[in-house]
Formats: structure tokens, C-alpha cells, sequence
């Protein structure tokens, strides 16, 4: 996926090749290699002469952007209990020294998730990591606007 680093989960990604940024954006290859085009978002060259989007820049764009219903897929994971996963790139990562508040754009969705400082350091967690939030909840507020 990524084109140089080393690519997996919670590392960092330096560079995506443009088909796998637009999976993360939810969008055709054509349509970010459009945006690329005019701009919109910024492309560079690789070394192999292939257009790629830094993770910082994909991070940047992804958080700027309105959303639409979009499910992607992670990759195989080997077992896990929580159903609800969302994988995207980290736009935010806020740390002091005991707690983190990291933000991911995945598709559609803003997800934020408040961790250790120490969990977000070892994963390596910063703008432009390839991330997968997995939810598990066991509670579940829904709230009724006022019928006026």
C-alpha cells in the first residue's frame, strides 16, 4: 500500500500511491488523480517515476473534506470481538504527558479515540498513519430532538 516505509498498521506511512489514497478517501483512482491534477490536493513523484500523496498531505485533505457513506476495508485480522471497525488515516494525534487524543478520518466517519500517551507513542501514532479503529461499546446513548 504505501510506497516507502513500512506500510503496516501504526507505522508511518510516507507515501501512498494513488489508488490506495482514494480507497482511504472513498473515491475512484480517476477522481483523485483529478484532484491532483487541479491541485486539490497535493501529488508528488516518486523515485519509480509513480504519482504518490505524502500521509501528511492525505491526512490534511481527508480532515477538510465533507463525507459520504463508505465501508473500506483493513485487510485480514486474525480474531478480534469488536464488530465495529473503521479504517482511515490519523489527522490529529494531541498528547500530554499521560493521555492522547487521537483523531482519524475513516470514510465518512470522524473518529476520536482517548488513549495512553504511552499506547500512541508505541504505535507509532502521528498525521498520516494508516490506523484501524476497532469500537466496541457497551453502551449506546440515543437522544430525540425537541418536536416543536
Amino acid at each position: 500500500m504505501t510506497d516507502r516505509g513500512r506500510g503496516s498498521y501504526g507505522a508511518p506511512v510516507t507515501a501512498l500511491r494513488m489508488m490506495d489514497a482514494a480507497r482511504l478517501l472513498g473515491v475512484s483512482d480517476d477522481t483523485i488523480r483529478r484532484w491532483a491534477d487541479t491541485g486539490r490536493i497535493q501529488a508528488t513523484v516518486n523515485e519509480d517515476g509513480r504519482r504518490v500523496i505524502e500521509g501528511v498531505e492525505l491526512a490534511r485533505f481527508a480532515g477538510e473534506q465533507p463525507t459520504r457513506p463508505v465501508q473500506l476495508e483493513a485487510g485480514p485480522i486474525v480474531g478480534e470481538s469488536a464488530r465495529n471497525r473503521f479504517t482511515g488515516v490519523v489527522t490529529k494525534v494531541t498528547k500530554d504527558t499521560v493521555m492522547a487524543q487521537v483523531e482519524m478520518q475513516a470514510g465518512p466517519f470522524r473518529v476520536v479515540s482517548l488513549m495512553s500517551a504511552e499506547a500512541a507513542t508505541e504505535l507509532g501514532l502521528e498525521p498520516g498513519v494508516l490506523a484501524v479503529a476497532s469500537v466496541k461499546s457497551t453502551n449506546v446513548v440515543v437522544e430525540v430532538p425537541h418536536r416543536g
